[in-house]
C-alpha cells in the first residue's frame, strides 16, 4: 500500500510539473466564427508553438525571405516593449456605414487582435511571451552555420 502511494505521489508530482511547464507562457486563442455556421474555438497552452518550431525542418526556415530575416530583432524588441503597456489600445478602425471593425490592442501581456464584420468574426489572442520565443527561435533556425 505505501509503495502505490509513493508512485501515485511521484506520477501527480510528474503531471503537475509537465502542466505548470507547459501553461508557464500562458494560453493562445483562435476564435473564427463566419456566417456560412463555421465556429473555430481552439485555446492551446502558448508554449506548443516554440517547441513545435523545433520539429519543423531547417530548409523550410532557410525558405523565409532576406527580407523577413531583416525584420526579426525588430519583432523581438516590439514583442518586448509592448509589455510596458499592459492595457492599451495601438489601432482601432471602424468603416463608417458598416458592421467592419478591426481591433489591435494589449490586455496584461497578450496581444489581443479583434476583425469583426458582417461575416466574420475573428479574435486571436497571443502571449507576448511566446512572440519572442518564436522570433528567438526563427533567429536560431536561419542563421548563417558558422557565423
Amino acid at each position: 500500500m505505501l509503495l502505490l502511494a509513493k508512485v501515485a505521489l511521484v506520477m501527480g508530482g510528474t503531471v503537475a510539473a509537465a502542466g505548470a511547464y507547459t501553461f508557464h507562457d500562458g494560453v493562445m486563442r483562435v476564435q473564427v466564427d463566419d456566417d456560412k455556421g463555421t465556429h473555430i474555438h481552439i485555446w492551446a497552452p502558448a508554449a506548443i508553438v516554440p517547441m513545435a518550431m523545433h520539429f519543423v525542418p531547417p530548409r523550410e526556415f532557410h525558405k523565409m525571405g532576406r527580407d523577413a530575416k531583416e525584420f526579426l530583432p525588430t519583432l523581438r524588441v516590439l514583442a518586448k516593449e509592448l509589455e510596458k503597456y499592459p492595457n492599451s489600445e495601438f489601432v482601432e478602425v471602424g468603416t463608417p456605414g458598416t458592421e467592419t471593425h478591426v481591433r489591435v490592442r494589449t490586455q496584461g501581456s497578450k496581444i489581443v487582435v479583434d476583425v469583426v464584420d458582417h461575416r466574420d468574426n475573428v479574435h486571436v489572442t497571443c502571449p507576448l511571451a511566446m512572440v519572442r520565443e518564436m522570433v528567438d527561435t526563427l533567429q536560431m533556425q536561419t542563421s548563417e552555420p558558422g557565423a
